[in-house]
């Protein structure tokens, strides 16, 4: 497999900066995301890592060969793009026998690495088939087997599950993942969606604007978001943030002050949805939307600190629109930012006035 590692990786079309400068580690076996938004640079370091971008400065290095200038047919890269990518005018058969006739593969073994690429992604059946016989699901597992085929080093996910319906996609991080573990084969996940990363992955890149912002398992983006966007990208419905500011033993929002010790001048405290629950002290406010979501139920409450988002267990409406209520949370699940370089601080805890 592959041992990847970018030092101070930069990439540049033009005039027009994408990735400033980039330091990763990635070990030998281990299944990453790179989560973040369009434009983040994310799909541009995968498509460095497939040589299909030569980067602009800095090493890219594979084992601890630096592999720069190394053509992308030399890599032993599998690569899964989000449009699956198969020829159409070829079977299915013909779309994994592709790859390896650049290689020159004898044709017993080329035939026993599709058959064996064929079982492993349960698409025995269908080789006969063209592109367009074929479901997006049965589309995705061709695309994969292509991939697998080549026995890569590194294999390359590109929004792999974004053309599928929601149930598909949930059916296909299992066996993406299940399959993962099964070769050991070191796999980049590439993907806006945090619920796929997060399910998927061991350890999650979070990027911004060509920057990693955070790198980490998915429970400590969760738990410990280093900044103020990794709090606002990770969980979902997403995170409540209250700007006030820090000062005489604790946190100041409007007319309301929580006790804290160690803030001083603007900061941003953040609360999840679901760490917030009803309760009969707290933050008053009324009830002005409900959202039933099947095994949970989001409320909004309006309070004198702004909307909150109030997530509780259960399918059942227990309060109503124009009901007074409450909002409780417990200490340890707050979190602090500071305003102005937006990123966590640490140590600091916000509870509620006795």
């Amino acid at each position: 497999m592959a041992r990847i590692e970018f030092r101070n990786v930069s990439k540049k079309f033009g005039e027009v900066i994408v990735i400033p400068g980039m330091d990763l580690d990635i070990a030998d076996g281990e299944f990453v995301a790179l989560l973040g938004p369009s434009g983040c640079g994310k799909s541009t370091s995968l498509l460095m890592l497939a040589g299909i971008y030569r980067p602009s400065g800095g090493e890219l290095r594979f084992d601890g060969q630096v592999v720069n200038d190394v053509e992308a047919k030399d890599r032993n890269v599998g690569i899964v793009f989000q449009s699956y990518a198969l020829y159409p005018h070829m079977t299915v058969r013909e779309n994994l026998l592709f790859p390896l006739r650049f290689k020159k593969t004898p044709r017993d073994e080329a035939l026993r690495r599709m058959n064996a690429a064929a079982q492993l992604v349960q698409i025995n059946e269908l080789l006969g088939r063209r592109p367009s016989q074929l479901s997006g699901g049965q589309q995705q597992r061709v695309a994969l087997a292509r991939a697998l085929i080549k026995e890569p080093h590194l294999l390359l996910l590109d929004e792999p599950l974004s053309n599928l319906d929601a149930t598909l996609r949930l059916s296909m991080r299992t066996e993406i993942k299940s399959l993962q573990r099964q070769l050991g084969i070191t796999t980049i996940l590439v993907t806006h969606d945090q619920i796929e990363a997060t399910t998927m992955a061991n350890r999650i890149i979070c990027m911004r604007a060509g920057r990693i912002e955070q790198v980490g398992t998915p429970k400590d983006l969760y738990h410990r978001p280093a900044s103020l966007f990794v709090a606002g990208f990770i969980g979902s419905p997403p995170i409540n943030l209250v700007p006030g500011t820090g000062g005489n033993g604790g946190f100041h929002v409007g007319p309301l002050v929580f006790p804290g010790q160690g803030i001083s001048g603007a900061a941003v405290l953040g609360l999840r949805p679901e760490h917030l629950q009803m309760a009969d002290k707290g933050i008053a406010g009324r009830i002005s939307q409900i959202e039933p979501m099947g095994r949970e139920i989001l409320y909004v409450v309006n309070t004198d600190i702004g909307d909150i988002r109030v997530l509780e267990q259960g399918s059942d409406v227990v309060h109503a629109i124009g009901e007074s209520t409450s909002i409780g949370f417990t200490p340890s699940d707050s979190l602090l930012f500071d305003a102005a370089s937006e990123r966590l601080i640490p140590g600091v805890t916000i509870r509620l006035s006795a």
